[in-house]
């Protein structure tokens, strides 16, 4: 390249050549090195190591090399004796003159391989800023590369998220670090991003507390009328084996919503009569219905039988039903007390429309009864790519699967299966619609390898495992599967990065988040809390309190509760309590003080901002006053729901 010579001078003479091709074989290439004494008298950063990037300067491009092995065929004998020594590298890319005065372009593979007495020396200053920093409108900073810890290592925004990716690593590497990384340096580049985190540990809020809309169980709004039948069939149901169960909820579900429908329309007389068009909506459609009515029907079918032996499948879903809606820790999904068609402020709050300065949704899902968590990420999974698939790619969302291993596990009989479908639909057809994925776990070994194999960059931090090695070693190019020989040795912070996402396999060490953006996620320090004794019996009736407190989250929380009550009175003050699930409408808007008209059965319109959250504090509706308690604010809620029309 023209170019070079002058880059050469400028770097000092850290150009000189450290050996010469001696067998060049599709990909690869074999480098005689100099004398050994001759590198050995070389500062260490004048010496190839593995991962390190060498340059190959042939008549038109100048080729890039990774160093993927390093050997000595015959070993001296005896200190000072003469001896080979061979490197064997990666063909990787190349850069070619972009004009005068201006940097070099990089392009990944080789159109013009190096011939066999090519002389090759490592890359410099100026080819590694070419080659890994790239178009700086593109890219958002993660770290500094090993090979020269001024470069810094540069994440392709377009490639990373377009395409997929994933983290890698073993418990206690800095998964979560990582990712938070990651999320901050696009987000600070991106404000208006959408992203959606899915928090198995309660981790995330504090490492995004300026930037995030944090959804709990306390304050989560996921109506059951949401779910797909499979969904609601494994809340409801469960056991997959109960047929008969099944088919009565696969029979009255789609009754049930034509019943809500009706009962908006103009047509009363139509509903006590019993008949509604239940043919316009099938199990799956994402429209509401009252589970009053499912009971209802139930009993209707129930009065009809006459043999015993049909009663008890009635019987049993009636009995599931009941004590799964009145279950507390069930409140976010059958909780709210009334029915209305709330979806766009369901999905404006999940996927941030507008983002109004959060551009990231954290899903705390500890809380969650065990028994529906999969089914609460099928949910929210599926909903990512059917939103981003009738948004036609207007509103491109990235879906966090923290501990993905959970959700999509590689045996076949755990797991949820719709749950599994919906991160694989994201995984095989999102990226045509603007839903893209990042996977997060500790054991890629038991993830679905179809789901892993679509992600197309990987950041994989320290790994000792045999089979998860393996995992991450067929995800890699054979031009940068040497590096992956670090993986056990690996420090903190420290990661193999390769894929679209990123210009080169290249190693690189991650920047430090400041102590504020950490998410909580360190260990436990136990030799310095083993220095004191607690024998304090008020420390463990906390401990019991919070135990207790956990298993009955919102219908406990006073406050809360109060706040999700006022919320929906504000939508029926003109309502009569027994009509009050007939004439529903969705949730005010923030900034909105008067009382919305009745819902019709238009549309819903589009919305400037999402509705109100609920509120840890029921705050006094003059500024400036004291906030009533919970017992007032309970009193005056009582009496305007007991209160008379007109």
């Amino acid at each position: 390249m023209s170019g070079n010579h002058n880059q050469n001078q400028l770097n000092g003479g850290s150009n000189a050549s450290i050996g010469r091709i001696v067998s060049v074989t599709g990909s690869k290439a074999i480098v005689l090195l100099d004398g050994a004494g001759e590198l050995r008298a070389r500062s260490p950063d004048g010496r190839p190591e593995m991962g390190t990037l060498l340059a190959i300067e042939t008549t038109r491009t100048t080729v890039l090399a990774i160093v993927s092995a390093l050997s000595v065929p015959v070993p001296s004998q005896r200190e000072g004796d003469s001896e080979v020594w061979i490197a064997e590298l990666g063909m990787v890319g190349e850069l070619t003159s972009a004009g005068e005065g201006k940097p070099p372009k990089f392009n990944r593979g080789v159109s013009g391989y190096p011939g066999l007495g090519d002389r090759v020396r490592l890359a410099l200053r100026t080819e590694l800023e070419a080659t890994f920093c790239g178009d700086s409108e593109a890219v958002v900073r993660v770290g500094s590369i090993r090979q020269d810890s001024s470069i810094p290592a540069m994440v392709r925004v377009d490639e990373l998220l377009g395409k997929h990716f994933a983290i890698l690593g073993t418990t206690g590497t800095g998964k979560s670090c990582t990712t938070a990384l990651i999320l901050r340096s696009i987000v600070e580049k991106n404000p208006n991003a959408h992203i959606v985190l899915l928090d198995p540990h309660n981790e995330y809020a504090t490492a995004f507390s300026e930037w995030a809309e944090v959804i709990s169980p306390r304050n989560m709004q996921l109506p059951y009328w949401l779910l797909t039948f499979e969904e609601i069939q494994e809340v409801l149901v469960g056991d997959g084996d109960r047929k008969a169960e099944i088919e009565i909820l696969q029979e009255v579900i789609p009754i049930a919503k034509a019943r809500y429908n009706s009962s908006r329309s103009s047509e009363p007389a139509k509903l006590r009569r019993g008949f509604s068009d239940a043919s316009r909506y099938t199990v799956d459609t994402p429209v509401p219905y009252r589970i009053s009515d499912l009971l209802l029907l139930i009993d209707e079918r129930l009065g009809k039988l006459e043999n015993r032996k049909d009663l008890a499948p009635y019987r049993i879903l009636k009995h599931r039903i009941e004590t799964i809606s009145q279950d507390g820790r069930y409140a976010f999904m059958f909780g709210s007390l009334t029915v209305y068609d709330g979806m766009t402020q369901v999905l404006g709050r999940i996927f941030r429309v507008p983002v109004n300065s959060k551009p990231i949704t954290i899903l705390e899902l500890t809380g969650i009864p065990s028994e529906v968590v999969n089914v609460v990420v099928s949910v929210l999974c599926r909903m990512t790519f059917d939103f981003a698939l009738w948004s036609e790619g207007q509103v491109p969302v990235t879906l966090v699967c923290e501990e993905a291993h959970r959700y999509v596990p590689a045996n076949s009989t755990l797991g949820f299966e719709p749950c599994k479908r919906a991160i694989a639909k994201i995984a095989k057809e999102g990226r045509k619609y603007g839903a893209s994925l990042c996977i997060v776990t500790q054991r890629p070994a038991e993830i679905d390898p179809t789901i892993l194999s679509q992600c197309n960059t990987v950041f994989a931090l320290r790994m000792s495992n045999d089979r998860d090695q393996e995992i991450v070693a067929s995800a890699v190019a054979d031009t940068g599967a040497g590096l992956l020989e670090f993986l056990p040795s690996l420090g903190q912070r420290e990661a193999i990065a390769f894929g679209d996402g990123m210009a080169l396999p290249v190693r690189i060490k991650f920047d430090e988040l400041p102590k504020r953006a950490l998410p909580k996620s360190s260990s436990a320090n136990f030799s310095e809390r083993w220095q004191t004794s607690l024998g304090d019996e008020g420390f463990l009736d906390q401990i019991v309190e919070r135990w207790r407190a956990s298993g009955i989250p919102a219908t406990a929380d006073g406050p809360q509760q109060l706040a999700m009550m006022a919320d929906a009175l504000g939508l029926h003050a003109h309502a009569h309590p027994a009509e009050s699930e007939v004439r529903e409408q969705p949730l005010p808007h923030a900034g909105t003080s008067s009382v919305s008209p009745p819902r019709s059965s238009a549309p819903l319109p589009r919305r400037e901002a999402p509705p109100p959250l609920p509120s840890s504090n029921v705050q006094a509706s003059q500024q400036g006053s004291k906030p009533a308690t919970s017992a007032e604010t309970l009193r005056s809620l009582r009496e305007r729901l007991t209160r008379p029309i007109g």
